[in-house]
């Protein structure tokens, strides 16, 4: 299918955020279509970061965020939460001194409807929610093949470990949009691989489509369907993953770094 028939999930327009003189996005406008990998690409300090965060609600650029054809920006965290934005960080994020089970479960918070502390009373309906909530994260955890740490306190489990946990509780916020911040950032080729699988996955099996920044260029290659490049905050190409490395732009910008 073309992508211009696939339904449009986000829509960036015009965009711009500055901090005092400085712009960390100048007029960046793209789209997100329905169950596609974007990988969102570019050298260190391009406006990656500023554009999920104020895609989330942390930063208050000019111009429009639609998601699902309704403005988005302006809106507080929680409430872009609450229409179906999830993400990972770039520096994880997680309770270390919970178990992997608990942090999958605070991503089901947004599901509460008899209030948190209700959920811990071992009687009523705030226990029968406990349940109910508790069943959905631990298929989460079934999914990522996270199984014998459910119980093991997150802290002291390793690096790469702590990354598949961020994104079960992104996954537990039920998304209709997933925005992943360089989840495979300072893993081995093999932890790498593994998230890839597992990125693919739930692009294929629960059709969430997905925002990537990732600066593996073999990563891109491999699982983007769309590529976008910022360079000093403004898009410098939009395209097919396979016409990223013939760009001048882009070489002269990105790949001529490595």
């Amino acid at each position: 299918m073309d992508r211009d028939d696939l339904r449009t999930r986000l829509e960036v327009r015009d965009v711009t955020l500055r901090f005092g003189g400085l712009t960390a996005l100048n007029e960046v406008s793209f789209d997100v279509k329905d169950g596609e990998i974007l990988a969102l690409i570019g050298p260190n300090g391009a406006g990656k970061t500023a554009l999920l965060n104020s895609i989330t609600g942390y930063y208050r650029p000019t111009g429009e965020i639609l998601f699902d054809g309704e403005k988005v920006n302006g809106l507080p965290p929680a409430k872009i939460a609450h229409r179906g934005i999830a993400r990972t960080f770039q520096n994880l994020a997680l309770f270390t001194g919970m178990s992997t089970l608990s942090n999958v479960m605070s991503g089901r918070h947004l599901f509460f409807k008899t209030g948190v502390l209700s959920s811990f009373v071992n009687f009523g309906p705030g226990h029968a929610e406990e349940i109910r909530q508790r069943r959905v994260a631990e298929e989460i955890i079934d999914f990522l093949e996270i199984e014998p740490v459910r119980h093991s306190v997150v802290g002291a489990l390793p690096y790469g470990m702590r990354k598949r946990i961020e994104l079960g509780r992104a996954l537990a916020q039920e998304p209709k949009l997933l925005l992943l911040d360089e989840p495979m950032a300072g893993m081995s080729m093999d932890e790498k691989e593994d998230i890839a699988r597992f990125i693919l996955d739930i692009h294929e099996e629960r059709k969430i489509p997905i925002i990537l920044i990732e600066h593996d260029m073999g990563v891109v290659m491999d699982i983007a369907s769309w590529v976008v490049v910022l360079d000093f905050g403004i898009k410098i190409f939009e395209g097919r993953p396979q016409d990223v490395k013939r760009n001048p732009e882009v070489i002269k910008a990105y790949l001529g770094q490595e």
